[in-house]
């Protein structure tokens, strides 16, 4: 009996220290870099506009099928933290954060299949750690604390 209750807490332990290694594990030079290169750097890449760039000529930005860059770790921990908090994940979100079931306009990018899609969101997610769709005045101060934290995983 007592050799089983011990079984169960290795085992139990183990996958609970797995699952958080891994979590802190996903860093944007190892995991995110490349999944962004492979899928998103066309539209997002050097040669697009700044977010204020962008801001002024969005339709012409828009009609070229471009977006805002996104090129460096900075500018993409940019729309995680300040000053476009929450952004990456209101576009990347798969719907099943949201009553509607609606993806961000960004997810169907993410992979070709459901199942490469749900793999690079859930890198995505661990990268960014506190998953929240919360604009920066709906955030809480230890939520913003959190998202702070995406700095820590360059």
């Amino acid at each position: 009996m007592k050799r089983t209750v011990w079984s169960t807490i290795l085992v139990v332990g183990f996958v609970v220290w797995a699952s958080v290694s891994l979590a802190e594990d996903v860093k944007y030079r190892t995991h995110i870099k490349q999944v962004f290169d492979a899928k998103c750097l066309n539209c997002h890449g050097s040669s697009t506009p700044e977010y204020e760039q962008f801001n002024v000529e969005k339709d012409k930005w828009t009609k070229q099928g471009l977006g805002m860059k996104m090129d460096s770790f900075r500018q993409l921990a940019n729309f995680v933290l300040w000053p476009n908090t929450g952004s990456i994940m209101r576009r990347l979100d798969d719907g099943k954060n949201v009553k509607d079931g609606k993806p961000g306009n960004m997810y169907q990018y993410l992979g070709s299949s459901d199942e490469e899609r749900q793999k690079n969101l859930s890198l995505f997610k661990q990268w960014v750690g506190l998953w929240t769709l919360k604009r920066l005045p709906d955030l809480t101060k230890e939520e913003i604390l959190e998202l702070n934290k995406v700095r820590d995983r360059y």
